[in-house]
């Protein structure tokens, strides 16, 4: 065979393969577009039951194509004290079997189809001016894209039977014994390692099946090998991240593991691999050629079922030991003896992928920093009361910490903002970038009024208790008021703007209130001018906490 023809197939077998991957990101964009409010309804819903979690895992990963991203949302919402470890192994469970609803889209016997699929989809999706039928239209010209692409592969891999050199290479990955079995596994492993994708690891193993190259047992060992392949993306999203994050990490990869080895171990995986092929009904033989033999819907569908029936095997032995496999985690990353100094948040640039994911993410994260500016202001109310270094340095602390998380944040909204979004979520990560721009400005003020506190004190005078008393009384509102949002947003409320007005009035007369009387009080002599400038300030630095809250109501509301 000639140089000429080698790049053929090279040019032939990758174009194909970037066609496939593109379909799949077409397909799980368009999916998540129509479905985005379920999936985050499904994602909030996750809780210590181990069946709920997992059913969770397999309906995000089936919508989103990718257990990758599944479990690097997991990784995060863990690291972020989101998810616990219990939860998370049964999202990671779930997600496994999730992935393998891509086999059975290629087992539909539409591959010829394709082309026209992808032509007339095209047509829609340029010139609708219908949302809803535009990504409508993605998800058949991904789905199109899908099976044009892995013909295209199919083509490509056809000259490669008659190179004798290249069949006898992979007679040397032959799982005729438990070492060959082995070998197909770690090359499965390592291809998807690289690629970061079992889908496109899925499509070239079917593709290589399907023309004759490899027979069911090697393909079916090369699934499972690709099944630990795909842990690699988790395991990078939590290098640096909290004992929490790699724990979850490190879940994915020990129930791919430990599945794998069980099933390859002597005996079980030929028994399996005979189950399945007399389970889908195909003939006694394993290769794709020759008479009598596997047609190319046949070979699809035991591959396919080798996937499926293995995770759900898999699951099925590990979900009652969710527990014990907690505790072995625990023992493998046990915690550290000092603070960790995990990141600030752990929004991964890699969720942007899944539009719905990242939105969930990024609202955690916004829910956050309403939660820590909420916390400054009970510890600002505590030194007010009785002034204490510690709680000062606490202060300051948490102020800084939230312009980074502000910043981290922007960033990664940012970003979300160039990807392909449906209106209704570029909206939400609209509201989500103004959230975080409002609660970091609070948290100026409160480290502002603490100043502002700091600076009477330094003059070796104090409030006086008249004036103590009206601060306390203002700081209470005002710290109710931005409890009742925080509350508001983390429940999704709608119609709590009517509600808020009234709150954000009272709040205003009350340090109009506040600042009359201490007027009546300095045109009394009663208060030296340094301490009365430093109280006016702090009246407004409140009114301006009032401002900012309300601000967030509308967000929450709609309100532009």
């Amino acid at each position: 065979m000639d140089t000429a023809q080698l790049f053929k197939i090279f040019f032939e077998v990758v174009g194909g393969l970037g066609i496939f991957l593109l379909g799949m990101r077409y397909m799980s964009d368009s999916m998540q577009a129509v479905a985005g409010e379920k999936l985050r309804r499904m994602i909030g819903a996750i809780t210590n039951n181990r069946i709920m979690a997992c059913g969770v895992g397999v309906l995000v990963t089936c919508l989103i194509q990718s257990s990758s991203i599944t479990t690097v949302m997991v990784v995060g919402m863990v690291n972020a004290g989101i998810m616990t470890l219990m939860q998370a192994i049964g999202v990671v469970l779930g997600a496994n079997i999730g992935t393998t609803i891509t086999g059975w889209i290629l087992v539909l016997k539409i591959g010829k189809y394709g082309l026209p699929m992808i032509g007339i989809a095209a047509f829609f999706f340029l010139f609708s001016k219908k949302e809803r039928v535009r990504y409508i239209a993605m998800l058949v010209l991904g789905l199109g894209m899908i099976f044009y692409g892995l013909m295209l592969m199919k083509n490509g891999f056809k000259p490669l039977r008659s190179m004798s050199w290249f069949t006898e290479w992979f007679h040397a990955f032959s799982p005729s014994t438990y070492l060959g079995v082995l070998k197909c596994c770690l090359v499965g492993a390592v291809l998807t390692a690289i690629v970061q994708s079992s889908s496109a690891t899925l499509g070239i193993t079917i593709g290589l099946a399907t023309t004759g190259i490899i027979d069911y047992p090697t393909a079916a060992a090369l699934v499972l090998g690709e099944n630990i392949g795909t842990t690699i993306t988790a395991f990078l999203a939590s290098l640096g991240a909290s004992t929490a994050a790699k724990r979850a990490s490190y879940a994915h990869i020990f129930v791919n593991v430990f599945g794998v080895a069980w099933i390859t171990s002597p005996l079980i995986f030929f028994a399996y691999i005979s189950h399945v092929r007399g389970f889908m009904g195909v003939d006694p033989t394993f290769k794709i050629v020759g008479e009598g033999q596997m047609s190319v819907a046949q070979m699809t569908s035991c591959i396919a079922a080798t996937h499926t029936g293995f995770n759900l095997i898999n699951v099925a032995i590990i979900l009652p030991f969710i527990g014990v496999v907690a505790k072995i985690l625990e023992k493998i990353a046990p915690d550290k003896t000092y603070d960790e100094a995990s990141h600030l948040t752990y929004l991964d640039t890699r969720m942007l992928q899944s539009a719905a994911l990242s939105i969930e993410q990024s609202q955690k994260e916004v829910e956050h920093m309403g939660e820590v500016a909420e916390t400054m202001l009970g510890d600002l109310r505590s030194f007010i009361s009785n002034p204490d270094p510690e709680i000062k340095e606490k202060i300051f602390a948490a102020e800084k910490k939230l312009d980074y998380i502000q910043k981290e944040v922007a960033e990664f909204l940012t970003l979300a903002l160039t990807q392909n979004l449906p209106q209704e979520a570029a909206m939400q990560v609209r509201g989500q970038l103004r959230l975080a721009d409002e609660i970091e400005t609070i948290s100026d003020y409160v480290a502002n009024i603490l100043k502002l506190n700091l600076k009477i004190n330094d003059t070796g005078e104090k409030l006086s208790q008249e004036g103590l008393n009206e601060v306390l009384e203002l700081h209470d509102a005002v710290q109710s008021f931005l409890s009742h949002v925080n509350k508001s947003i983390k429940e999704g409320r709608r119609d709590v703007l009517p509600e808020a007005e009234v709150k954000t009035k009272a709040i205003t007369h009350l340090m109009k209130d506040c600042r009359a009387k201490h007027l009546e009080r300095v045109s009394q002599g009663k208060i030296p001018p340094l301490k009365s400038l430093a109280f006016t300030d702090i009246l407004n630095s409140y009114r301006r906490i009032n401002d900012h809250t309300f601000n967030m109501i509308e967000v929450q509301a709609g309100e532009k």
